[in-house]
């Protein structure tokens, strides 16, 4: 894995310990230098796809980075939002946007004694070197029934990691699901990735 922060080495993270250097060293400069750019469409397309259904809070911004999903979420009258993450240089970043009621350093695969939430969002976590399907049943302990999940998956990830068996497994536990497939980023993006597909997976906790 390359020591320089960037798609390419956050794409090939493979443990905990590595994504946590990686983006302690990219967090006072993500914003600049892969959100805007990369033209990074992913959160505003789940703030999107939240506020069309209904979403509210107590919302929980899962792989909350810098904050740009809650930014989004604010700036839509939607709140309160938490914020979890793996990094605490990320969620300090985010902690001084003034976005977020809490800040929650914690890893997705693992319990979680948070919650519970009305809403739980998510974008750039489940992708490859990060979250698998694995990161999706912590999450419905956490949630209330009726809770709404917005949650961003990279396309192509989602078909080597095994998310649709994993869908198939707590589908006793979901209902009203659906997907939508959005792209991840702009045309700004470097061509490698420019039309990378995002499969935006929205459900509810039954």
């Amino acid at each position: 894995m390359s020591d320089e922060p960037d798609l390419e080495s956050a794409y090939a993270l493979n443990t905990p310990e590595e994504a946590k250097r990686l983006y302690a060293e990219w967090a006072e400069t993500y914003d600049s230098d892969f959100g805007e750019a990369q033209g990074y469409l992913s959160p505003r397309e789940v703030v999107r796809v939240f506020t069309a259904a209904g979403g509210e809070g107590p919302v929980l911004d899962v792989g909350a980075g810098t904050g740009l999903v809650g930014e989004g979420l604010l700036a839509a009258g939607v709140g309160p939002i938490d914020a979890l993450d793996l990094s605490d240089e990320m969620l300090s970043v985010a902690k001084s946007k003034g976005v977020y009621r809490d800040t929650i350093a914690g890893d997705v695969t693992k319990s979680l004694s948070i919650g519970p939430y009305r809403g739980i969002i998510s974008a750039g976590t489940f992708t490859m070197g990060h979250v698998g399907p694995d990161g999706i049943p912590p999450l419905l302990e956490v949630a209330e029934t009726g809770c709404l999940f917005v949650i961003s998956v990279n396309a192509k990830h989602f078909e080597s990691a095994g998310f649709s068996a994993l869908l198939d497994e707590v589908e006793s536990d979901i209902t009203d699901f659906a997907y939508e497939d959005v792209r991840i980023y702009s045309d700004k993006a470097d061509l490698s990735h420019r039309y990378d597909i995002a499969r935006l997976l929205i459900f509810s906790k039954a």
